[in-house]
């Protein structure tokens, strides 16, 4: 056994010096403007990650283990919430977060097909998706022209009795006015789900995102707060909630053990369930129609690694935005992010909408900037409704929009953002900062 600890211990020291010799920052070629690109998002790592990925790999467990399990108590303390659970991506997360509350063990609070679910068009898919997958209704609420977020004025118009759940997302990092959403969940006993994936780190009046709901969810894709390469999590403060989302990630199973464990329960061989047989074996009994959302083991090594690294993640996102903020807030072509005075945000990325001075189409700009080695993004879908997945879909009947999305329309054709992740120092942000500039003032000559 000496012999097998001094190979991990020499495998795991060259793991080190590999990171040193190729993946060190300073061992490529310094930032050029104009030939360097300037991504939008990207990784940060050092050789804790790599160290965790080969340790993990060499134990050769694969699937949920250690490393998971550490992950979520870590991630589960961090947000200061009694359960998390790991899962294989953000848009899993937001599955399972949905699936769970059409759980029979819901009692009437269930959500049932064609029931009501609010929520915007403008964001990304996944957060909708699996309320039309599951046969319920998503209900469209325009958004405000600054936050991006739901205009809460309209919750009350948005309202029916088939309404059960609110479901949204923090845009960009941007929380939502968690106060007016919470409120009026509470007053009409209706589920709140946190899409979180973008957000991560956030704040509102003093309590972060994610935690203000009945579910809350991440995402560790890479261009994320942190990553594991492909990722989420689940989490909420609901023992119930906890069990039925364990049992949904689990392939719908009843039983609890962890993976290459078996008879927690103690009584494995003798309890009845629904109509089976008596005593029939409990890691077999399926109390919910589920899925397969793990991660591996070696996904949640690098997410153990990385978690330890979020809180100057987030620092270093919010001093890039300020210095995004301060450089283009007298630019009167664009309105730049707001937020409400009870947020601190952890951005995800920096959202510009072109104002009424702009004498160019958004996309004319975006061009330029990706000519320039400039990574842009829309808002996502900007108006879900109308993409192709919709064509087929029927307003009144699948889904429905209260009123006319007329901001959210704004956004989806004058609305764009770049990024600001705390891999990009201040020679990208400057140089973003300049062709922004240089665009506005040439197309204004």
């Amino acid at each position: 056994m000496d012999q097998v600890k001094q190979l991990h211990d020499e495998i795991l020291e060259k793991v080190r010096e590999y990171y040193r010799l190729v993946h060190q920052p300073g061992q490529g070629a310094p930032f050029v403007p104009g030939a360097g690109r300037v991504n939008y998002a990207g990784r940060v790592f050092d050789e804790k990650e790599l160290v965790n990925l080969v340790d993990s790999g060499l134990e050769f467990w694969l699937t949920h283990g250690r490393y998971s399990r550490e992950f979520e108590k870590k991630l589960a303390e961090y947000l200061g919430v009694r359960f998390a659970l790991l899962v294989n991506s953000g848009s899993s997360a937001n599955l399972l977060a949905f699936m769970a509350l059409t759980s029979p063990l819901l009692g009437e609070r269930r959500i049932r097909r064609g029931d009501e679910v609010m929520t915007v068009a403008c964001g990304f898919p996944t957060t909708v998706a699996p309320v039309l997958q599951y046969g319920a209704v998503p209900v469209f609420v325009d958004v405000e022209p600054g936050t991006a977020n739901i205009d809460t004025s309209l919750l009350d118009a948005a309202y029916s009795p088939r309404t059960k759940a609110v479901m949204l997302a923090h845009t960009l990092g941007n929380p939502f006015n968690l106060h007016a959403v919470k409120a009026f969940c509470t007053r009409h006993d209706l589920w709140l789900v946190e899409d979180n994936c973008d957000a991560l780190g956030s704040c509102y009046d003093g309590r972060l995102t994610g935690t203000w709901g009945d579910i809350g969810t991440s995402s560790f894709y890479p261009p994320h707060h942190m990553t594991m390469g492909e990722g989420g999590a689940v989490y909420t403060d609901n023992p119930s909630l906890k069990k039925i989302m364990l049992s949904l990630r689990d392939w719908g199973r009843d039983c609890w053990c962890d993976s290459g464990v078996d008879n927690t329960c103690g009584c494995r061989f003798t309890k009845q369930y629904g109509r089976l047989p008596l005593g029939y074996d409990h890691k077999y009994v399926y109390s919910h129609l589920g899925y397969n959302l793990k991660a591996s083991d070696m996904q949640a090594a690098v997410g153990c690694a990385q978690l330890a690294k979020l809180p100057a993640f987030i620092a270093r996102r919010r001093e890039n935005f300020q210095r995004l903020y301060d450089g283009l807030k007298e630019l009167e072509e664009f309105r730049l992010f707001e937020k409400y005075p009870e947020s601190d945000p952890s951005w995800f990325g920096f959202l510009l909408t072109l104002t009424g001075k702009a004498n160019f189409r958004r996309n004319d700009l975006v061009e330029h900037l990706e000519a320039h080695h400039i990574q842009t993004r829309n808002l996502f879908a900007g108006n879900l409704t109308r993409h192709p997945c919709f064509d087929d879909l029927v307003n009144g009947v699948d889904f429905r929009i209260v009123g006319e999305l007329i901001q959210t329309d704004r956004i989806m054709n004058d609305a764009f953002w770049i990024g600001l992740y705390p891999g990009m120092g201040t020679d990208r942000l400057d140089y973003m900062m300049e062709q922004i500039k240089d665009f506005v003032c040439h197309a204004g000559c």
